[in-house]
This record gives C-alpha cells, structure tokens and sequence, in this order.
C-alpha cells in the first residue's frame, strides 16, 4: 500500500466521521423547548415513511406511479400519519414546502402528515449511482441549507438515504428527525421523534 494511498485512506475516513459528526444529537432540545423551536422556524423535518407491509417489494413496479407494485402503507401505518399531521397541527408548527421521494409510500405519508407533497428526487437520491458516494449528494444539500424563520421545510422519504448521511441508529418507520442546517454540507440532528412521541409534546 503507498504512502498516497493510505494518505487517501485516511482523508476518507475523517470525511466520514466529520459528516458522521455534525449530525449528531445536540442535547436539551425536547419537550417544549423542541415544540417552542418548531414554532420559530428554521428547521428540516425529516419524515421516514410511516408503516408498512414488509410481505410487499417494489420490485415488480413499472413506474412510481404504480402503487399495486409496490410496498405501501398498511391501515395502520396511515392512522400513524393522520395521528402525527393532527399533532403538528394542534402544536401550530409552521410548514414551508414539502418534498418526497416518489414512491407511493412516502407520496401518501407526506399528505398525511403534512397535507401536500411534491416529488423531489433529490430527497430519495440517484438510484443509478448506488455505488457512488455522492449519491445523496442532493439530499445532503436540502438537510445543510438555512431555512428562513417562521417556516419549516419538510421531507418524506426513506431510512436508508438518511442513514448514509447521518449514521446509526436508524430512524424507525414513522419517525422524524428535527434537523437544524449548518450550511456547507453540514447539519445536526438536534431532536428524533417517534411516531407515538408526538402525543406527549405540548
């Protein structure tokens, strides 16, 4: 192994652990600090679909408007959504635009959750370039960019896009992560709430 090759080895792994790191919990944001924080504004609001039934794939789909094709919500799973889209409302947290992934999957649980849905493929990142580390570059430009306040900007999609970007553990179905933009490719996770967590913020 070369002097420059293990030069390189060694860069790499420190870019992983940097973008590991700034997306790491920031302690003492719960509760209704996290409620009150949501309220300002500023903030990515990153939703993994709600529950689904595992029995299904997507892989005989033929396109992303092919629901019968793929994994989609159970019942359970869309009472899941409606319970978290009431809680937003009654805690009054300030929507901006809300991106998904075209699955149908994730189409749904944004309407639920959220009330409306635009496809963004960089939310669900470049299929074609699964190999690439840059594959979620596009999703690591939405979970880095200030969000102005009085707003926040919300994402539907997967728990494997955003596990390549912030590392263990996984975001459950249902679960969202409250993330706060640092610019530069850079964000920190400063809230996860489970998809039953929403009851009990006031």
């Amino acid at each position: 192994m070369t002097r420059r090759f293990r030069a390189a080895l060694a860069g790499a792994a420190l870019a992983a652990l940097a973008a590991i790191a700034t997306a790491q919990p920031r302690p003492g944001l719960e509760g209704p600090a996290l409620v009150a924080a949501l309220r300002e504004g500023g903030f990515v609001l990153y939703l993994r679909h709600a529950s689904t039934d595992f029995s299904k794939n997507d892989v005989g789909m033929t396109s992303f408007a092919d629901c019968a094709s793929q994994r989609n919500l159970t019942d359970g799973g869309r009472a899941e959504a409606r319970a978290i889209g009431a809680a937003l409302a009654r805690l009054r947290i300030p929507l901006g635009p809300v991106l998904a992934s075209p699955y149908c999957r994730t189409m749904e649980s944004a309407r639920l959750v959220f009330g409306s849905a635009t496809v963004s493929d960089a939310a669900r990142g470049d299929p074609a370039e699964s190999t690439d580390p840059q594959r979620y570059a596009g999703l690591r430009t939405l979970l880095s960019t200030p969000v102005a306040s009085g707003s926040n900007l919300a994402i539907a999609s997967h728990g494997n896009p955003f596990y390549a970007l912030a590392g263990p553990p996984r975001l459950a179905e249902g679960e969202m992560a409250v993330i706060e933009p640092l610019g530069s490719g850079r964000f920190r996770i400063v809230a996860r709430v489970t998809k039953d967590g929403w009851a009990d913020l006031h």
